[in-house]
C-alpha cells in the first residue's frame, strides 16, 4: 500500500470525512497553495450535482483560493469532472485517489496527466 506523506494523509481524513458527513458514495478534500483545506461531499440535488471534487474546488475558489498543491479523491474515479477544475486552476497539482477505506489507487500529477478543460476529458500521458 502507498504510504501518503502528513498533509496528503490529512487530506485523505478530511475527505473520509465529508463522505461519511453526507452519507455519499465519495469525498473530496484539496489543499491550496497557502495551506488551506477544504472538504465536501458529492452534491446530489435535482437543480445542481456536483462530485465531491468539484464541491471541494468550488469551496475553495469561492473562499479565495488562489491554487492548489493537492487534493484527495475518495470512493471517486479518474474520470471525475474536477480533475478539469483542478487542472485549470493549478496544473502541477497532485490529485490522489483512494477507495472507500483510504487505499490509493491512483495518483496523477502534471507528468502524468493532461486535461481538456472545455470538453473535461482526462488524458492518461
Amino acid at each position: 500500500m502507498t504510504e501518503l506523506d502528513p498533509e496528503d494523509n490529512k487530506l485523505l481524513v478530511l475527505a473520509r470525512g465529508a463522505m461519511g458527513r453526507t452519507g455519499g458514495a465519495s469525498g473530496a478534500a484539496i489543499r491550496d497553495s497557502d495551506g488551506r483545506t477544504y472538504a465536501a461531499g458529492e452534491v446530489s440535488l435535482t437543480a445542481l450535482r456536483l462530485t465531491a471534487l468539484q464541491a471541494a474546488v468550488a469551496a475553495a475558489i469561492s473562499s479565495g483560493a488562489e491554487g492548489f498543491e493537492a487534493a484527495v479523491v475518495v470512493g471517486g474515479r479518474l474520470s471525475d469532472y474536477g480533475v478539469a477544475a483542478v487542472r485549470e486552476v493549478s496544473p502541477e497539482a497532485k490529485i490522489i485517489f483512494t477507495d472507500r477505506d483510504g487505499a490509493v489507487f491512483e495518483i496523477v500529477d502534471d507528468s502524468q496527466l493532461t486535461v481538456d478543460a472545455q470538453s473535461a476529458e482526462v488524458h492518461g500521458g
